[in-house]
This record gives structure tokens, C-alpha cells and sequence, in this order.
């Protein structure tokens, strides 16, 4: 979400808002067929219950098919941990810089490196999965969602503050203008794979309908969850890429909070990164990924976590 602005930007007015709203439909979609994936073989009755998406996938289409499914989740589960990884230095590192930039000047060289962040966040995430029953606490998902909530809003105001104190609205239908087609095809799939991004939940959905409680039937309150959930992800997202668009144009930033296009008021840019690192250690956590991870072990030989 964080680089949807930037995505905006390579896309237009027109290609980017309509490509939020698709890939909201298509997880839409994914989130309807998945919550008929809990029960089986009746969706709504069905006395087995697979618990993850790869017991879904073993149940209805194979072992073999899961086997291949496996290896995709693997691929899939590393890819979030190590983005959530250099996201969350990355904010760290611009919560230094924006002091920096207070104090010394917006012209200071203040350079900072990522490593140490990344280290201080595998250390933190690998402490907090020691703890028992850590990634199903209520108060984590409370924490992680507010958080997200409170930097997409942040992020957002600020965005139409600039816009307000621009006077204009600035960005084009086309996007981006590039020196060669080839440059602008590459670009755009940047945008597109960020934006896809952006609603990535469908793949835990079956881990998350399997903590609801019936009656009512899980697959009902859980498809109300995922058009509430998706619908306000989608607000957000819309708002979040439009507005840090119109505020900047074509040179808008890759991280909106991150990339410097705002400096001040700073403690506000601090506290909205501040945000980021807690959503994502609650995300992470979330994701439970190294149960899911696990879970991927035994269709390709190995030793189940």
C-alpha cells in the first residue's frame, strides 16, 4: 500500500483507479470461493473441516495437486516475510532521517543504512515467536489493524494537505511519460505486481474462518468480514494512491511516508512510520508463517515443523 502512489503515478487517473477496483474484485471473488472451501463436501454442513488452504487444496483437487500448490505457498510466504522485513527498516531508517532532516536542515546528508533494522526486526519477530499462543492473541490483530488504519490515515491527510496547499491537482490520464515503449511496459508491471499486493489476504482466509465460532455457519460471517474488510481496504487504498498522486504527479515517491515527499510537521511522519513497524510486526506474526510454512513440509518430503 505504501507505494500506490508511486503505482498511480506510472498508470494515470484512469488505469490506476480501475486497476484498485479490479484486483479488489478478483480478491472478492478468491475470498467468496475460499470460505466454500472450509467444509467439505457440503460448504455449509460438511463434517470435514480443512484448516488451511493447502488441506483445501489436498481435499478437493489431490495430493498431487497440493504437492504443487506446496511449493508455490513456499515461495509465496518467503516473498512476505522478507518485504515486511525491508519495509520495516525501511520506516525505521526514515524515522532517523526525518529527525535528521528537522534538525540539520532538508538538504542534509543524512544517510543511514538498512542491516541493523533488518536485524533489530528478525530479532524482535523471533523473540515474540517463542511465546505460546502469541499469534493467536485478540490484541494482536486489534493492534495490527488500528495501526494500519492510523498510518493509511495519516499518510492520506497529509497527501490532500499538500494538495490543498498546491492549489491544483496534479498526474495525467496516460501516466509517466518514458523515453521508450519497453521502459513504460516495465514500469507499468511494477505498478500492477504493487497494487496486486495490496490485498493479499485471500491466501490465510481459510486460517482465519477456521476461528469463528458456529452457528451461524462459518462461511456467512466470514464472507461478511471479507466484503466489510475488502471495502474498506479498497477506501483506503484509493485514497492513499490518489491523493499522494495528485499531491505530487508524476515524481511521486515510492514509500509515500518513507520517500521524503513530506518533512514536516516530523513528529507526525515519525509517528505514522512508528505505525507502519508496529503493523507489520503484528502482520508478520499474523501470517503466521512459520506454521503455514510447515504446513507446506510434508506433500514435499519433509519434516513437518
Amino acid at each position: 500500500m505504501l507505494s500506490l502512489a508511486w503505482s498511480m503515478a506510472q498508470l494515470g487517473w484512469i488505469a490506476g483507479p480501475l486497476t484498485m477496483l479490479l484486483f479488489a474484485f478478483v480478491t472478492f471473488v478468491s475470498a467468496i470461493s475460499l470460505c466454500n472451501c472450509y467444509r467439505s463436501p457440503d460448504p455449509k454442513s460438511g463434517p470435514i473441516r480443512n484448516t488451511s488452504y493447502l488441506k483445501a487444496v489436498r481435499t478437493i483437487l489431490g495430493p498431487r495437486t497440493a504437492t504443487v500448490c506446496s511449493v508455490f505457498l513456499r515461495i509465496n510466504y518467503c516473498k512476505v516475510g522478507i518485504v515486511y522485513t525491508i519495509t520495516a527498516a525501511v520506516s525505521m531508517r526514515a524515522i532517523q532521517k526525518s529527525n535528521c532532516y528537522h534538525k540539520e536542515g532538508h538538504r542534509a546528508a543524512c544517510g543511514y543504512g538498512h542491516t541493523s533494522h533488518m536485524l533489530l526486526f528478525g530479532i524482535v519477530q523471533t523473540v515474540l515467536s517463542q511465546i505460546p499462543n502469541f499469534r493467536g492473541t485478540k490484541w494482536l490483530s486489534i493492534i495490527a489493524a488500528t495501526m494500519s488504519f492510523t498510518y493509511s490515515i495519516i499518510g492520506s491527510a497529509l497527501g490532500l494537505e499538500k494538495i490543498i496547499g498546491n492549489g491544483n491537482i496534479k498526474g495525467n490520464i496516460g501516466g509517466v511519460s518514458t523515453s521508450t515503449p519497453a521502459k513504460k511496459v516495465w514500469l507499468v508491471s511494477q505498478a500492477i505486481g504493487d497494487i496486486a499486493f495490496a490485498f493479499p489476504f485471500s491466501v490465510i482466509l481459510i486460517e482465519i474462518q477456521d476461528t469463528l465460532k458456529s452457528p451461524p455457519p462459518e462461511k456467512v460471517t466470514m464472507k461478511k468480514a471479507s466484503m466489510t474488510g475488502i471495502s474498506i481496504a479498497t477506501l483506503f487504498s484509493i485514497c492513499w494512491g490518489g491523493f499522494g498522486y495528485a499531491a505530487f504527479g508524476d515524481s511521486a515517491p515510492g514509500n509515500l511516508l518513507a520517500g521524503f515527499g513530506f518533512f514536516e510537521p516530523y513528529w507526525l511522519i515519525d509517528f505514522a512510520n512508528a505505525c507502519i513497524i508496529l503493523h507489520l510486526i503484528g502482520a508478520y506474526q499474523g501470517w503466521k508463517l512459520h506454521r503455514l510454512v510447515g504446513s507446506c513440509t510434508p506433500p514435499l518430503g519433509f519434516s513437518s515443523m
